[in-house]
């Protein structure tokens, strides 16, 4: 089992640390993982816009899905206020991710 996306602790996991474990895994340049990194990110961003669903299997899907204005309390003052009609994105985590996560 790959472990190597999962880092213990509370620090992030960021776009550099991906760069850089494609480049120690797979030996290519950090210019060329980069290149990857972004590559994989635009197209999974244009499908989502275009589908606003992408399933990556033993991972999991990402829906947009629409939310309708409504109003909300801002919590530090309690005051009400609209929140805008928008698209939220929506993990679904698949079951072998699951797994994984809970076999740690």
């Amino acid at each position: 089992m790959h472990h190597y996306l999962c880092l213990m602790g509370k620090e992030n996991f960021t776009r550099k640390n991906l760069i850089n474990k494609i480049y120690q895994n797979l030996g290519f340049s950090k210019n060329f993982s980069s290149q990857i990194i972004d590559s994989f990110f635009e197209s999974l961003c244009l499908e989502l816009i275009k589908y606003n669903k992408v399933k990556i299997t033993s991972f999991g899907t990402l829906t947009a899905v629409k939310k309708r204005e409504r109003i909300g309390r801002n919590p530090k003052t309690k005051i009400p206020a609209k929140i805008t009609a928008r698209k939220v994105i929506k993990f679904k985590p698949s079951i072998q991710l699951k797994e994984k996560i809970n076999s740690l």
